[in-house]
């Protein structure tokens, strides 16, 4: 099997934007996963927070930097996202965020579903912050990829 090569070069080397102008546009959708951990007692005192609910904030702010990607990653395409979807839940051991993007482009929302998914966890980091500065942002991940070339993308072990 050949192995692949890396679309962000070119021939000498050189970082380069991928040209997509010649890609047809399809659906592309793409979900990505985040988990803060923190002490049991961080969890509890979440939603009094005097900053606001991080919960919330975290979501919107996901929301927001799925749209700035291409303002952040230097190669990513500038898209039109159809799409943005970001759950932010509670659990015993911290807070699990998952991203949903989409878009009708000629290019895939991979990058813009993880930007959500950090920038959420980011986000839930500053607003407890304050509490327990040991919270860790773990396991940012690539759940699923659908559209384009490259097909169907499910991470293993995952429904």
């Amino acid at each position: 099997m050949p192995a692949k090569k890396l679309s962000h070069f070119d021939q000498a080397g050189n970082a380069r934007m991928v040209d997509v102008s010649a890609k047809p546009e399809t659906r592309r959708a793409a979900s990505a996963h985040a988990f803060v951990r923190m002490r049991p007692a961080v969890v509890r005192a979440l939603r009094g927070n005097p900053k606001g609910n991080p919960l919330e904030v975290s979501r919107i702010a996901g929301i927001a930097a799925a749209k700035r990607t291409a303002d952040l990653i230097p190669m990513c395409h500038p898209l039109l996202l159809s799409h943005i979807d970001v759950a932010v839940t509670v659990e015993k051991q911290g807070v699990r965020v998952i991203s949903t993007v989409a878009t009708t482009g000629p290019t895939g929302v991979e990058m813009e579903a993880l930007t959500a998914v950090t920038v959420a966890a980011l986000t839930v980091y500053d607003m407890t912050k304050a509490l327990d500065k040991a919270i860790e942002i773990r396991d940012v991940y690539l759940l699923e990829k659908t559209g384009g070339r490259s097909g169907v993308y499910r991470r293993a072990g995952e429904p």
